[in-house]
């Protein structure tokens, strides 16, 4: 799941996938609540995942990664 959320979000924001970390903040990527919804929508078409983040404040990479491995099964 983090592998496919760091390649999305390299290809949105135009780095190496390598540089995103688990550790990395969305804060440091440069984005902000509104696109972290149109992320959020993106990320449930693409990985077949329904994520409600309504009352989650999640500020990094591995904590989005392991969010939407709990909301696969």
């Amino acid at each position: 799941m983090f592998e496919k959320i760091a390649a999305y979000l390299a290809k949105q924001m135009d780095i190496s996938a390598d540089d995103i970390t688990r550790d990395t903040t969305f804060e440091s990527l440069g984005i902000d609540s509104l696109d972290m919804v149109e992320m959020v929508m993106d990320l449930e078409e693409e990985l077949g995942v329904e994520l409600d983040l309504e009352d989650k404040k999640l500020a990094t990479v591995g904590e989005l990664a392991d969010f939407a491995e709990n909301q696969a099964g």
